[in-house]
């Protein structure tokens, strides 16, 4: 009698047991991870655009006797129809959704006062805004619920599209996701006197691009498996509207483009491939038109593009696969391979003349890096940034005001990543040592950092000086940003310590 059949029955059926589990499980797992594969790519191409475009009203303030342009928001909760008949709970600012774009020219002094009736504090951030950190809206200058908060400032810098969101530490990706965000329009006289569209509404178009996931009559929060980039949902608003299409009149518009999402990267084109004109990035005007068929925005980055359109015709605007340099598989966990019909444009039978565009625009008033002063370097990874969690009590740089520094901003995890200053434009001096496109060579706030990639920038500190109030710096991934991606510096006068982060009870 062999060996195997003197065994007991008991035993042979767990030894069968056990080779049917070395030979099926990772079968099964293998199968369920590429179902998960293959079924992570999302498209809405072909998209049936069945809703106008909502255009956030203008708010240009009051003028108050010393001169000042007041603004009022309250920050509140609400329901939306963003489907009919479909209520769904989201928070805005006064209204049930986003807010009112802000609009003040260069050298005016504004005044927001902010009321917060949320049932929980928040705060409001100007993002792209040069002001003292006392009026930043960071995660310092919380607002309880209940309260008022009056920031204030005199804008100096140049005309640009800036945004306004919340900022509190830990739960900035949350707070953005139920609607509390909007624009901030500046002016000034070089701005207005170039042949641009910039009829807000008409040839000027706001356009604020958010995914969302309907969980009922809730916006749904979760993250789905493998999505280390944060939260990504499956359908597209603009300006909190679903599958919207916007009539216009004139042969050149104006598109302000705004990924106010908390973590998707979209790579914007047409549907028909045509080229358009990327006039401004996040901090103003560029020095001069370039052409462009493809323009890459990660969240928090903005851009001014310009579309040619021909009388009667139809145009989408499209969010394209991304060549990000991610690998084979953020490439799929972290949307790179999903694809969106965002808006659709509606030419008129017969258009409006418009001006060609002018040749140059704005020259810049951006640091070259020449009289840099020293290099910084900043690893990027979910670890924090140079391995460092951000810590509230805690300032991690002393800037002096008026200098030149380079920071070299390196992403080690391979995991998509952005990295956005408070306070500062900053010009992007390289890309992995080669000079930056057209797209990164204006102004910016917040710049792409791909896996394995090196972005050099120059960034001056003009003050205020405030040892004792920082800014932040961080990733705009905001699930990254609230996991710990974020530090702070203060900025001195030349000579003077840093004070300590001021103590607060959130």
């Amino acid at each position: 009698m062999s060996s195997v059949s003197s065994r007991p029955r008991w035993l042979r059926r767990l030894l069968l047991s056990l080779v049917a589990l070395v030979v099926l499980v990772p079968a099964t797992v293998g199968g369920c991870v590429t179902w998960v594969y293959t079924g992570a790519a999302l498209s809405t191409v072909g998209t049936d655009f069945r809703n106008e475009l909502a255009i956030p009203p203008l708010a240009e303030g009051s003028l108050g006797p010393d001169g000042t342009r007041v603004f009022d928001l309250e920050m509140q909760s609400g329901r939306k129809e963003f489907r009919p008949g479909q209520p769904t709970e989201t928070w805005g600012f006064n209204g049930d959704y986003l807010g009112p774009t802000l609009r003040a020219r260069r050298g005016e002094r504004v005044e927001v006062r902010v009321r917060n009736r949320l049932p929980e504090a928040s705060t409001v951030h100007w993002h792209g805004m040069h002001l003292p950190a006392a009026m930043d809206g960071g995660p310092h200058q919380m607002v309880d619920a209940g309260a008022d908060w009056a920031p204030h400032w005199t804008v100096d810098q140049p005309a640009a599209t800036l945004w306004y969101h919340p900022h509190p530490h830990g739960k900035t990706e949350q707070h953005v996701r139920r609607g509390l965000a909007g624009m901030f329009l500046l002016d000034d006289d070089i701005a207005d006197s170039l042949a641009l569209p910039s009829t807000y509404g008409v040839d000027d178009l706001p356009v604020i691009v958010q995914d969302v996931k309907f969980d009922g009559s809730r916006l749904d929060n979760s993250h789905k498996i493998f999505r280390n980039a944060g939260f990504l949902g499956e359908q597209i608003l603009v300006n909190g509207t679903l599958t919207p299409y916007r009539e216009v009149g004139d042969e050149l518009v104006r598109l302000r483009l705004l990924n106010a999402s908390t973590a998707r990267i979209y790579n914007f084109g047409l549907d028909d491939n045509r080229s358009f004109a990327l006039i401004g990035t996040d901090g103003g005007l560029v020095e001069r038109p370039s052409m462009l068929d493809r323009l890459q925005l990660s969240p928090g980055e903005r851009a001014e593009i310009v579309v040619r359109m021909r009388p009667g015709e139809r145009t989408v605007l499209r969010g394209n696969p991304l060549d990000a340099g991610l690998d084979f598989w953020q490439q799929r966990f972290s949307g790179g391979d999903d694809r969106f019909d965002i808006l659709e444009l509606r030419a008129a039978a017969a258009l409006r003349p418009s001006p060609e565009l002018p040749a140059a625009l704005v020259a810049p008033e951006l640091p070259d890096g020449a009289d840099s002063v020293r290099e910084r370097p900043f690893d990027l990874s979910m670890g924090g940034i140079n391995n460092v969690p951000m810590a509230m009590d805690r300032i991690d740089l002393t800037l002096t005001r008026g200098e030149t520094e380079t920071w070299v901003l390196r992403n080690v995890d391979g995991v998509p990543h952005n990295f956005h200053i408070h306070d500062v434009r900053f010009r992007v001096v390289s890309v992995n040592d080669a000079p930056p496109p057209p797209p990164l060579a204006g102004a910016k706030d917040t710049v792409f950092v791909g896996p394995n990639s090196t972005v050099r920038v120059a960034v001056r500190f003009d003050g205020p000086a405030d040892p004792d109030t920082p800014y932040m710096y961080h990733c705009h991934l905001l699930w990254h940003e609230d996991q710990g991606m974020m530090g702070q510096f203060v900025i001195v006068e030349p000579g003077q310590s840093a004070g300590t982060a001021p103590k607060h009870e959130h």
